[in-house]
């Protein structure tokens, strides 16, 4: 066997604990929701400490002594420790990824109010998510809180609070219409980043998969439509009335 790894990014942990449900190892990028103001660069692993590395021979640098660690074997010595273990003390060491102090205050501060921001991320993503499934010039809304979504049921056995805050739908008129709905946006911020308290858009055809040909993006899930959103915590009358703006843009 492998050891299940989930990024729970999106997720957090106040919307879902991996563990609990299989889990082995949990990653974030704490850039995101944790942090929540797009004020740091950072990531976090959570070690459940669940897997037997020594379980199979596809482990060695586990199983095996670390010539660069005075011979330490990290399973045999440490156990159910060893991976967090390996990451902070030969890891860490030989690829530098240290957050800065200042860095990690931020973190820290972040994650004091993410129940709260969660809470709000929440309740406007599905206030928007009804907005956008009404709406004549969407074809298609991706969310999982959604009863017409394919993963409605998952979402509400693992998600109880909640499907997250970053849906996406696919706009009316392609590619063009997709730009043109995110030009015509003053509140959200056009920026390839998630889980921020502002919200932000993109669309993934003309900015973050432009370098890949039509069929390529469509292997990917980008549609030429496809526009994808992170509603933060502004007013939701204020959210709407902005893409109220970019639907208009659309269609000019």
């Amino acid at each position: 066997g492998v050891p299940l790894i989930v990024d729970n990014t999106i997720g957090t942990p106040y919307l879902i604990n991996p563990l609990a449900h299989g889990a082995d190892i949990v990653v974030h990028s704490v850039t995101k929701f944790l942090n929540g103001h797009n004020t740091i660069i950072g990531g976090a692993i959570v070690d459940g400490g669940s897997f037997d590395f020594s379980s199979n021979d596809k482990f060695p640098q586990f199983t095996e002594p670390d010539p660069s660690y005075h011979g330490l074997a990290y399973w045999p010595a440490l156990g159910p420790g060893s991976y967090i273990i390996k990451a902070r003390v030969q890891l860490l060491r030989d690829l530098g990824p240290a957050i800065s102090p200042f860095n990690s205050f931020l973190a820290i501060q972040g994650i004091e109010t993410l129940s709260l921001r969660m809470e709000r991320h929440i309740s406007n993503a599905q206030k928007v998510v009804d907005y956008l499934d009404a709406h004549p010039q969407v074809e298609r809304v991706q969310y999982a809180g959604l009863a017409s979504s394919p993963y409605n049921s998952l979402a509400q056995k693992y998600l109880p609070k909640g499907a997250g805050s970053v849906p996406a739908f696919i706009i009316e008129g392609g590619r063009e219409a997709g730009k043109k709905f995110v030009e015509g946006l003053e509140l959200h911020s056009h920026i390839a980043h998630i889980g921020d308290v502002r919200s932000l858009v993109i669309h993934p055809a003309s900015t973050t998969h432009q370098q890949l040909s039509d069929e390529e993006q469509l292997s990917t899930g980008v549609e030429p439509g496809l526009v994808r959103l992170s509603v933060g915590l502004e007013n939701i009358e204020d959210i709407i009335a902005d893409l109220d703006k970019g639907f208009a843009a659309a269609k000019s």
